[in-house]
Order: structure tokens, then sequence, then C-alpha cells
């Protein structure tokens, strides 16, 4: 019997995980079922330390110390002198 080759298709989507695994160390980034967990779970991560992120900022103390009220105007500076609301931030936070 005739060695039959596997097709490109699966070859073409382990390609594509191993891309986005690519900078992960060791095992993470070589052996194929590794890679699919480290590819769930770093999406994951991802997906919920941008939750976290929003959480953490600096925002909420701003809107406890009643320091601002309207969203647009922090827009604004956030746009147009982003150093003049960091620095704002910061005094807040301190």
């Amino acid at each position: 019997m005739t060695r039959i080759k596997r097709g490109y298709i699966a070859q073409k989507r382990r390609t594509k995980i191993r891309l986005f695994t690519l900078s992960f160390r060791g095992a993470h980034s070589r052996l194929t079922r590794t890679i699919s967990q480290r590819k769930i779970k770093a999406l994951v991560s991802a997906n919920r330390d941008r939750d976290r992120k929003k959480r953490g900022f600096c925002m909420y103390n701003m809107y406890k110390g009643q320091f601002l009220r309207n969203r647009k105007i922090v827009a604004q500076m956030g746009i147009l002198k982003g150093n003049c609301l960091l620095m704002i931030a910061n005094e807040i936070i301190t």
C-alpha cells in the first residue's frame, strides 16, 4: 500500500497557530497540542486583562474627587494636551 500524505489544510492551520506562538518559550512554541492550549490561554488572559486595566484606571479617582463631570471635556483634554491630563491624574492619585 502506498503512503498517503495528509492534506495541506491541516498543515496550514497548524502553521497559522505556530505563527501566533512564535515568541513563546520551549515546548509552548514547538509542540502542536501545547501550542493550541497556550494560544487559548493567552487569548483568555488578554480579554480578562483588558477589563482589569479599565478597572484600575485613574478616572474613577477623578470622579470620586468630583474633579471631572463631563466626559467630553476629558476626551478633549486627552487629545489636545495629553501631558496635562497625566499631570492631573498623578496629582489626584498621590
